[in-house]
């Protein structure tokens, strides 16, 4: 509910009525599993310390050291976080001594190209880096858990600069509703 909430398909600020009635329209020709998906996108993390695996929606899964794969269908996000695009401007991917680097990069590129290939309408792809403007589309989609007005200091944790509610209030206010 607090994703479909969030979606193009509810909340059409920023669409024109064409995109509003395109993308309702696919998402009504789309099997269950690829609706989900729009509405819900998935996230997966990639990093040296474990083999890819699925991460929260969230702005805590954001790390300088993990790749984020980011799928909401009209658009595949690969997300490098700050220290591992600092370490692939520096060339370390091309180095022999840096195979296992080399290898985290290319990993979030071929899961991508192969949701591409399966996928009609194609989907946009967007590379992008930690505090980059495309990281926007990452973003975007992502539980602002931490933003400039939270209770809770975060140092090591992307700070969103968001109006929107996070899970934890869309919860509460539920919660407080259902019980009135």
């Amino acid at each position: 509910m607090f994703n479909l909430r969030r979606s193009q398909f509810v909340q059409v600020f920023n669409n024109s009525p064409d995109e509003t009635a395109y993308f309702r329209m696919v998402l009504n020709r789309e099997n269950v599993a690829n609706s989900v998906v729009m509405i819900q996108p998935s996230l997966i993390s990639y990093s040296f310390h474990s083999s890819p695996e699925p991460a929260l929606l969230d702005v805590a899964s954001i790390s300088a050291d993990r790749i984020l794969l980011l799928d909401s269908y009209f658009t595949i996000v690969v997300f490098h976080g700050s220290t591992i695009a600092q370490w692939r401007k520096a060339g370390y991917h091309n180095q022999p001594e840096h195979a296992v680097f080399a290898q985290l990069l290319q990993a979030p590129q071929d899961d991508a190209n192969a949701i591409i290939k399966e996928r009609f309408p194609v989907p946009r792809l967007v590379i992008c880096d930690q505090h980059g403007s495309q990281a926007r589309f990452l973003l975007a989609k992502l539980n602002p858990s931490a933003t400039y007005n939270s209770d809770i200091p975060a140092p090591e944790r992307e700070i969103l600069f968001t109006d929107d509610v996070s899970f934890e209030v869309f919860l509460d206010h539920l919660q407080r509703l259902a019980v009135q």
